[in-house]
């Protein structure tokens, strides 16, 4: 396509600040930014017809975090590191609530829950005693509620509500109020509205082929006739990261997901997770939403195609059937099956840098990304001239 003079003066002008990436990051970011200093002329660059990513492919949780989850990432990044990213959640989480009343994005803070199984990785016998634990470090860090001077409980055992929720095989379960879940599209929408009102343009299917930093800024080129110069470059592509930045430790994860029909009488509200986060499922009005069985053939799921596999598929409708729904239950027809592209890394940490020279990334978000892409994009523009 053939760039006009007037396109050129204004689409493709110079610019302060190019993003690249219109998913959750991305457009935080530019909310930052454009709410700091709105005189900055920002572009985000999409290379889809939507964020093509996991921002609006997502399962839809407001993710805080399951007790096996946390339990495991001490282990693997240490105490201080799992308290910061927990504490990222929390603050996410209140970050968009603040900003946006939940009927815009469709939040509901149910709570979320964790099932556990006898016999399964995680010990049962530990609970009590892990659950004690995170409520002893999590709640200061934290700074959440307290009544008559205590901090409420952030987890409890809830083993009791699962006959009534009508699980099967499952022994435990643990529960958290701080976790909600909500339309991750329409809180897309309501970021997009926000930073266009506020002068902020989006360019979708403009795909950057490369990028190069100099002393007065970065030039980029498109699949589109045209560069593009800016004083400063961010990219906030996540599970996409290796096709601009080879060299950083982001390997692309696909989360499958799938929906029901209405099933009537349906029992239960709210999240769940099961096998340390692995899988996960929800409710969309009295409709069952399950995602999540990429520990079932890791290396294959470590891709960025948007398809979805047999095998995850058939893996996910047999855990419905023989854990989520109760014996007998007649098996409900799937309406939509889809997957998303997350970004993880040897660590669960997001990677926030100065890689060059007026060159910026904000990615891995190791499926977090709803809850911590407000603070990342906090973060990000603090380390960015404004």
């Amino acid at each position: 396509m053939a760039i006009s003079v007037w396109e050129q003066s204004t689409y493709f002008g110079p610019k302060d600040v190019v993003i690249i990436g219109c998913g959750f990051v991305g457009l935080w970011t530019a909310y930052e930014l454009i709410n700091k200093n709105p005189k900055l002329q920002i572009t985000i660059l999409e290379r889809g017809v939507i964020p093509a990513g996991a921002s609006t492919r997502n399962a839809g949780f407001s993710c805080f975090g399951s007790v096996s989850e946390l339990m495991y990432d001490v282990q693997l990044m240490g105490v201080s590191n799992m308290l910061e990213t927990v504490k990222m959640r929390y603050d996410g989480l209140q970050r968009i609530q603040k900003v946006f009343d939940n009927k815009t994005i469709e939040y509901d803070q149910f709570g979320g829950y964790e099932l556990f199984e006898e016999g399964g990785a995680y010990d049962i016998k530990k609970l009590d005693a892990d659950i004690a634990y995170l409520n002893k470090i999590l709640a200061p860090a934290l700074g959440t509620p307290k009544k008559n001077g205590k901090y409420l409980p952030i987890y409890t055992n809830e083993s009791k509500q699962i006959q009534k929720l009508g699980f099967q095989k499952i022994n435990a379960l643990a529960y958290s109020p701080f976790e909600g879940q909500l339309n991750s599209a329409k809180l897309v929408l309501a970021l997009q509205k926000e930073v266009q009102t506020k002068g902020v343009q989006i360019l979708f299917n403009t795909e950057v082929k490369k990028f190069k930093s100099h002393k007065k800024g970065v030039t980029i080129k498109t699949n589109l006739e045209a560069s593009i110069e800016t004083k400063q470059l961010l990219i906030c592509t996540n599970g996409f990261a290796k096709k601009l930045l080879p060299e950083l430790d982001v390997v692309p994860a696909r989360g499958q997901v799938f929906i029901t029909a209405p099933i009537p009488n349906l029992k239960f509200k709210g999240t769940f997770h099961f096998d340390e986060g692995f899988y996960y499922f929800r409710n969309v009005g009295n409709r069952l939403l399950l995602g999540g069985a990429r520990n079932k053939d890791f290396k294959n799921e470590k891709t960025t195609s948007l398809e979805t596999s047999k095998l995850i598929q058939k893996t996910l409708e047999a855990f419905m059937m023989k854990r989520i729904l109760p014996k007998g239950a007649k098996k409900p027809k799937i309406e939509l099956r889809w997957s998303g592209t997350m970004g993880m890394g040897k660590i669960k940490k997001p990677i926030i840098q100065e890689l060059q020279p007026n060159v910026f990334c904000a990615v891995r978000m190791s499926g977090m990304g709803v809850a911590i892409a407000p603070i990342v994009a906090q973060k990000a523009v603090q380390l960015m001239k404004h």
